[in-house]
């Protein structure tokens, strides 16, 4: 289990332990619901939402979904939070697209720092220089090793096209 730390001047004294991602949610529910923030409640009952469907496909507890799982399910919210965004948009329905931005925020606050196309472009330039990738029949072994490092921080299909472009050049 996971200890926090709390740094007094010169000692070091262990604590309760860190909340876990559900958790964490779970506080974030009842902060919004105190403050009345429909759009953040709204958000936050979605993610934990997932987080047991998630749980439940595989047998688990809630709060024992990894991080990497974790970070999966709020991106997909994110992507569908934003997509919606975008057809309200074009709809002209101000009023909808307004609500799905600011979900789209509060998921975005739980979510890594997103990598730059320049980190991302690094990334893949090691990655082929390691293995000594040149062509198009490498793209799967580049993506195998690429995609846990990127996971949750940068669009798979992104990669793909850089990873792509990279062994084509």
């Amino acid at each position: 289990m996971n200890y926090g730390t709390i740094t007094h001047s010169c000692t070091t004294t262990s604590i309760e332990p860190i909340m876990s991602f559900y958790s964490t949610i779970s506080e974030g529910i009842k902060d919004a619901m105190r403050s009345k923030d429909k759009e953040r409640l709204s958000a936050l009952r979605d993610i934990k939402s997932k987080l047991i469907l998630e749980a439940t496909k595989t047998g688990a507890e809630a709060e024992s979904i990894d991080d990497a799982t974790a970070f999966s399910i709020l991106n997909k919210l994110y992507k569908q939070r934003n997509e919606s965004a975008e057809i309200y948009q074009e709809q002209n329905r101000p009023d909808l697209e307004s609500e799905e931005r600011a979900q789209a925020a509060v998921i975005a606050e739980f979510l890594p720092k997103q990598l730059s196309e320049d980190e991302i472009a690094a990334k893949v330039a090691s990655i082929i220089s390691q293995m000594g990738a040149s062509s198009m029949a490498d793209m799967g072994k580049v993506m195998g090793i690429i995609k846990p490092q990127i996971q949750g921080r940068a669009d798979a299909g992104a990669v793909s096209g850089l990873v792509k472009a990279a062994l084509t050049a």
